[in-house]
């Protein structure tokens, strides 16, 4: 397999749609790991506290990896929202515009949910270390460098006409992901689950956000 074509955006394009993708994932086709590679050497160069890199990057390309992965991901998803949570989530939010974003976003996410065992890759950024009950500074170095590094990863693969989606809910399942892929569970610490895979289309665009003075501080709180 080859390499995808670079769409060549610009800086400010990747940034304004890189997008939490879940239903416009291609599950059928194959991701190339020419590719993937592309994208982790990019993120290789992210910032990373006291120039430590102190991280590891898991990729799979495996599809029964893929499948294992994702079904657990699919137990752990489908067993924490029901239709019953999702009714109570929605009627807090006042708002009806975010109510309304709020619960097409999760319909998405179910759909992500029900078809991850499809997915044609996975991504799973991790860091040396168990980091249980470590203190808060050290937390924030040690998730703030892997973090930057993997959101690279997003943005690179984004340029080349895949999509991800940052996920974190098979963490309560960790170790069992952990047994599929090889990784020292003692040892290494996983962040996150994303999967990969090319994206049906590549029009994305920026997306709605809440008001701008309502999160921006400017000269003080």
């Amino acid at each position: 397999m080859t390499a995808s074509t670079n769409l060549s955006l610009s800086a400010e394009e990747v940034l304004a749609t890189t997008r939490a993708v879940r239903r416009r994932l291609d599950f059928d086709r194959p991701v190339s790991d020419a590719t993937l590679r592309e994208c982790l050497e990019l993120a290789l160069q992210a910032p990373t506290g006291s120039l430590r890199q102190d991280w590891h990057f898991v990729v799979s390309t495996d599809r029964e990896q893929c499948r294992a992965v994702g079904t657990i991901y699919q137990e752990v998803w489908l067993g924490r929202i029901d239709d019953n949570y999702l009714a109570k989530a929605a009627a807090a939010e006042a708002d009806p515009d975010a109510r309304a974003d709020w619960v097409r976003m999760m319909d998405s996410a179910r759909y992500l949910a029900e078809n991850f065992p499809r997915t044609p890759a996975i991504f799973i950024p991790c860091i040396e270390g168990r980091l249980d009950g470590a203190p808060a500074g050290l937390q924030a170095l040690r998730w703030g460098s892997v973090i930057q590094g993997a959101w690279s990863f997003c943005l690179a693969a984004r340029n080349r006409g895949l999509g991800t989606c940052w996920t974190t809910v098979h963490l309560a399942r960790e170790q069992e992901v952990a047994e599929i892929l090889g990784i020292p569970y003692n040892d290494v610490q996983q962040v996150a689950l994303l999967p990969v895979a090319h994206t049906v289309g590549m029009d994305f665009k920026p997306g709605r956000r809440k008001p701008f003075d309502q999160f921006v501080h400017v000269n003080g709180w």
